[in-house]
Formats: C-alpha cells, sequence, structure tokens
C-alpha cells in the first residue's frame, strides 16, 4: 500500500492504462523530496511522518496502534504488559503488532527470565535506523524504476484504443493491422511527449 507503488506500476504498465491516467500520477511526483526528507527523520519526528505511517500501515495493518506502541517505547516502557497499560490498548493487540514489528526488523526483543516465578519477560525496542533503511530502499526502486519507465517511453512508439484506453507498441499494432486485438477498434498514434518531459523532470528531482 505504499504510496510510490502505484506511481511506478502504473508508469511500468503503461501500455495498458489511458493516457490521462498516466499524467495524473505523474503529477503526483511530490512525494520525491517527501521520501528525502522522512529519511532524516528520527524519533516522535519520524513517527509523524507521512511516510513512516504508510510504512507502519503496510506492516501492521493497524498505523494509530503501532504509533502509539512505538511512542511508548521510545518513552522508556519496553515490556508489552507496561506498553498496554501506557496506551490502553488490548494486551493481545499490543503483541499482535509488536511480533509484526519485529518480522519486519522494526523492533527486536531480549528475553529474561524471573528467578522465582521462572516466567520469561520481554523487552522491547524499536529500531529506527531500520525504518530509515527500508525509506533508502524504496527510494533507490522508485528511482531505478523512473528510469526504466523514461527508458521505456523514449524506445519505444506507441499507438491507442480510444474506446477502451488501451496502449500497444508498434509492433503489436502494426501485427494486428492497427485494430485493437480487444475490440477491433482502430488504433491512433498517440504523442508520449508529455509523459517522456514528466519523467525526466523526475529524474531531475532524484538527481
Amino acid at each position: 500500500m505504499f504510496y510510490l507503488h502505484g506511481i511506478v506500476t502504473v508508469c511500468l504498465a503503461a501500455s495498458q492504462i489511458i493516457f490521462k491516467r498516466i499524467i495524473e500520477c505523474l503529477n503526483e511526483y511530490s512525494m520525491i523530496p517527501r521520501l528525502k526528507m522522512s529519511h532524516n527523520k528520527g524519533g516522535a519526528e519520524m513517527l509523524s511522518d507521512p511516510t513512516v505511517q504508510e510504512i507502519l500501515m503496510d506492516i501492521t495493518n493497524d498505523e494509530k496502534s503501532s504509533v502509539s506502541i512505538i511512542e511508548c517505547m521510545l518513552k522508556g516502557k519496553t515490556t508489552d504488559e507496561e506498553i498496554a497499560e501506557e496506551t490502553e490498548i488490548r494486551l493481545n493487540i499490543v503483541r499482535r503488532v509488536l511480533y509484526k514489528l519485529y518480522d519486519a526488523g522494526i523492533a527486536t526483543y531480549k528475553r529474561s527470565k524471573d528467578p522465582e516465578t521462572q516466567w520469561y519477560t520481554y523487552s522491547w525496542n524499536f529500531e529506527q535506523e531500520k525504518v530509515s533503511d527500508i525509506i533508502s530502499k524504496k527510494y533507490e526502486k522508485f528511482s531505478r524504476e523512473i528510469e526504466e519507465s523514461l527508458e521505456y517511453e523514449e524506445e519505444n512508439m506507441f499507438f491507442l484504443c480510444r474506446d477502451n484506453g488501451h496502449r500497444y507498441k508498434f509492433e503489436e499494432a502494426s501485427e494486428n493491422n492497427f485494430q485493437c486485438p480487444k475490440c477491433g477498434g482502430s488504433l491512433e498514434y498517440q504523442d508520449n511527449s508529455t509523459i517522456i518531459v514528466e519523467l525526466k523532470q523526475m529524474m531531475e528531482r532524484i538527481t
């Protein structure tokens, strides 16, 4: 569900998406500087960042509880019981979120045994550097896919079916006598110069 994923998917699958939708998605590239800023944040400031909140939502499907639980860990409450009491979130939810964060590498724990009760206590820690790593990897992936999309647009000629919005490369269009293989409508040459300009602008913002 991470925000940039939809934009990249649209760029790479552009031959099957109407021109208007491509331009709408490309116009959302204001996320690029947001990714850069998110990487430099830490602690409570990091948790208030929309990009970080989206990452937590992707991992736990519970953004609100995740943020509250992590805020609690940053304040020094480290056991699941302490966190549940401090946040007033049910203990089973706290444990579920913590283990999802653990699976993603964003949380770690140390286990200690009470010598009297023989019960184990788990002390949790928030690994904010791991969040920064996730943001960096997503930024690098986005940069690479934008570059690939630009190359794809520059190296191909496209033809569009006005009836259903499907787009085809020249080779496929010519093989079908410039008739849409899906509906039989005629295929018209599509000028993709606007897409290329938008992608180049995105590349400039990245570099």
